[in-house]
């Protein structure tokens, strides 16, 4: 008989469900999926842990249940694109907690400034995602706040070489797309600037005591850094809090919907109920 005749069959990545579960439960207080849904995140994720690779520093150790949680938050907005926007890169670096990174810049007058940073995640063009694993468990999964979804969004912005906010998009969709993101960063820029007016003498903007009035905005305050992470914020909000979105600006969350490929809009958990 000739050599070759046999023939494995393909190993289809899985998730057990002793690792799937606490993250599937996790997420499932904050989105509302469909069935159909939740399979194809538990798919995409098992394909998404079995491609990449998952490094711990710091002396975090990476399981099983690590790889499972960081994916299936990850594969969230693969859901409708699947996962060819990931393909840049291979590795997922997990700190144990929140990480110091040392930053240089130089301003207008050419002056080299150099500070210190503490991040829970950030994305690299073309190189690693780098998270924090308290901020990146299924615990710390909150209503339209996500550290992995916001760094994979920025995956994805980035696949153009550039985060600016604008994914690679068909030249047909630029232009609305560009509109729409525009009006509704300025418009939260200019929300942001009111609450900041509103604020009494005696509050400090950086204490908890500001709080409650940086709360009637939409999205965190951190989205009015620039268009890149207005949108990665945006793309948090999409999956885990989109009735903000959908009440403040209905244009821009119509173009996430096309980008995302999610045929309709997609409720909150406790919209759904």
């Amino acid at each position: 008989m000739p050599l070759g005749w046999f023939r494995r069959k393909p190993v289809v990545p899985v998730i057990d469900d002793a690792d799937w579960l606490p993250v599937r439960e996790a997420l499932a207080a904050r989105v509302a999926l469909d069935p159909a849904q939740w399979n194809r995140l538990r798919e995409l994720a098992a394909r998404f842990a079995a491609d990449k690779r998952f490094t711990g520093v710091h002396g975090f150790e990476v399981t099983a249940a690590v790889r499972a949680a960081i994916a299936a938050q990850a594969c969230l907005p693969a859901l409708g694109l699947g996962l060819g926007g990931y393909r840049d890169f291979i590795e997922i670096v997990v700190y144990p907690a929140a990480f110091r990174v040392r930053r240089r810049r130089t301003d207008e007058a050419g002056v080299v400034h150099e500070s210190d940073e503490w991040l829970a995640g950030e994305a690299m063009e073309g190189g690693p995602v780098v998270l924090s694993w308290d901020d990146a468990a299924p615990e710390a999964i909150a209503d339209g706040v996500n550290v992995v979804v916001h760094e994979f969004v920025h995956k994805l912005d980035l696949l153009d070489g550039e985060a600016d906010g604008i994914p690679p998009l068909p030249a047909g969709r630029r232009a609305a797309w560009c509109a729409a993101l525009d009006a509704a960063y300025d418009d939260f820029c200019a929300r942001l600037d009111a609450v900041e007016r509103s604020l009494p003498r005696h509050i400090d903007p950086e204490s908890e005591a500001a709080d409650p009035w940086y709360a009637r905005l939409p999205l965190d305050p951190y989205a009015a850094t620039d268009p890149a992470e207005f949108f990665a914020v945006c793309g948090e909000a999409f999956f885990l809090a989109p009735h903000r979105l959908r009440e403040a600006w209905p244009a821009w969350y119509a173009q996430l919907v096309a980008f995302f490929r999610l045929e309709s809009p997609l409720p909150a958990a406790h919209d759904a109920q």
